[in-house]
């Protein structure tokens, strides 16, 4: 069993970031650490036809569902994508194949070289991304966004209500994060079997799996805990993406600091598969532009 993976789940809407992603792992994977992507039965023929085999090992997102046998496949495509896919990579430490895995988002990818030490300590124990979202925090201060810090707090108070936890809120992400296969296994067997629940019925009752690893890692102290701080750069949103650059931010500045770059999907719009910019040639705009002075 390898100690350390890398891992990513993803879906045909995120080709083009997969396939980003993978190209930056086979150009700064030092110590050609094992990739696992894993997609929809539906989409598998031609992510490999896009992406290629070298340096990566394909999977099936129903493979890894079906090693936990209490999961209902069907009831887990009825979710909407977002709540889906969060139990498909935390099923991942199901298929026996690490101790620990990196999982990553279709949207990130490498921009220097990284190894082992990135991810574990020099005794083999994992690293855990644990922080209380300041960055984050002053962006919704500075913007006067008050309902970023709310959402924060509501949602740390929230997992942390389920696992009656007192003290400082936490954040175990952004992804992408280093996951172990123990403290997976102690929030199904100690926690979630005894209440006649499993991973499904966790994100049916609050959707945010790095939560639930986090929550459950210091309620069982599964493993030792190294905290770290987020491993790359991560941009929520597209004003804050616009500020970085303004001010100078590109990914050689970035590499002193970081070992990656998070672009968000969910405004990213120009590298969605499929993706086509709506352009209006020279000529359309002038009509138009007539047109609406005379409606004027």
């Amino acid at each position: 069993m390898e100690n350390i993976v890398l891992y990513c789940k993803s879906y045909r809407r995120d080709l083009k970031r997969a396939a980003r992603l993978a190209a930056s792992i086979r150009r700064f994977n030092i110590h050609k650490l094992p990739f696992y992507l894993s997609c929809p039965a539906a989409d598998l023929q031609l992510f490999k036809d896009t992406i290629g085999n070298e340096g990566v090992i394909f999977l099936q997102d129903e493979e890894i569902i079906a090693a936990n046998s209490v999961l209902d496949q069907k009831a887990i495509d009825d979710l909407p994508g977002v709540i889906s896919q969060q139990i498909v990579k935390a099923e991942f430490w199901r298929l026996g194949i690490c101790e620990n895995y990196l999982c990553l988002d279709s949207d990130s990818y490498f921009i220097r070289d990284f190894g082992k030490s990135d991810f574990l300590t020099p005794d083999g124990k994992p690293y855990t991304v644990m922080n209380e979202s300041m960055e984050l925090r002053l962006f919704g201060a500075l913007h006067r966004h008050a309902e970023i810090i709310r959402n924060i707090d509501n949602d740390c108070q929230t997992i942390m209500d389920i696992f009656e936890r007192t003290g400082r809120p936490y954040e175990f992400g952004p992804l992408p994060v280093v996951w172990s296969r123990r403290v997976w296994s102690d929030l199904a067997e100690k926690f979630l079997t005894p209440r006649g629940m499993n991973f499904y019925d966790a994100m049916k009752l609050f959707p945010a799996e790095m939560r639930w690893y986090g929550e459950a890692l210091l309620k069982f102290q599964s493993i030792e805990l190294w905290p770290v701080e987020t491993l790359f750069r991560c941009y929520h949103y597209e004003h804050q993406y616009r500020e970085a650059k303004q001010a100078g931010e590109n990914d050689e500045l970035l590499a002193q600091v970081f070992l990656g770059v998070v672009v968000q999907s969910a405004w990213d719009r120009k590298m969605e598969y499929g993706y086509k910019k709506r352009v209006l040639s020279e000529f359309a705009r002038t009509f138009k532009s007539r047109v609406l002075r005379r409606l004027t």
